[in-house]
């Protein structure tokens, strides 16, 4: 009886030092790519580069010449995630969102369930806020472009190694006359050996 409560004893105490894990923390930008999937680093880095491609191109300076120094005002739409892992489209799309304000080449209008939140309090101001301190209704900024895109992915995979490839895909399409004013694409590739 004494033996086996002692190897009891021993076995939940080799069980919680078996389970023990250790966290360091480290900087948000500083991503470790341990699995090789799409992480933070990734979404941050191809939004930095494709709005960027996308602000060197002609149709920036097109829009401001036609619209005498107007910005031009852009809305987020759509990023299908056409990948083979869950990838969380909305932290990408804030990514994108922030390279487009970091700029300060172009507005951004909310889109899609915030746009929806900030009508609805507005709606509410309507009869519950004072005349003086009220949001009215038919003021917003229309956007005049749209980026819309996806997240596509191919692997390779052999015994014990992988390659991972994600292509994104974005356009920019003038909302008012449906004309595709840019089309860009970033890869990366990961090798993953198990």
């Amino acid at each position: 009886m004494k033996f086996l409560k002692t190897f009891s004893a021993v076995a939940f105490i080799l069980m919680l030092f078996s389970c023990a894990h250790k966290v360091t923390r480290i900087e948000s930008n500083e991503t470790p790519d341990i699995s090789g999937k799409w992480n933070n680093t990734d979404s941050r880095l191809t939004a930095d580069d494709m709005i960027s491609q996308s602000l060197n191109t002609p149709w920036l300076a097109n829009f401001s010449e036609s619209k005498k120094g107007k910005k031009p005002v852009v809305i987020v739409g759509m990023i299908t995630n056409k990948s083979h892992e869950h990838i969380e489209a909305e932290t990408f799309i804030k990514d994108l969102e922030r390279a487009f304000i970091n700029t300060a080449k172009v507005g951004l209008v909310q889109g899609g369930k915030k746009r929806e939140e900030l009508r609805a309090e507005k709606g509410d101001q309507q009869s519950n806020a004072s005349v003086s301190t009220m949001k009215r209704f038919g003021l917003e900024n229309g956007a005049d472009f749209i980026l819309q895109g996806s997240i596509n992915s191919i692997v390779d995979a052999y015994k014990r190694n992988k390659s991972v490839t994600y292509q994104i895909n974005l356009e920019l399409t003038n909302i008012e006359t449906n004309e595709v004013v840019w089309i860009g694409d970033k890869k990366i590739s990961k090798l993953v050996k198990n």
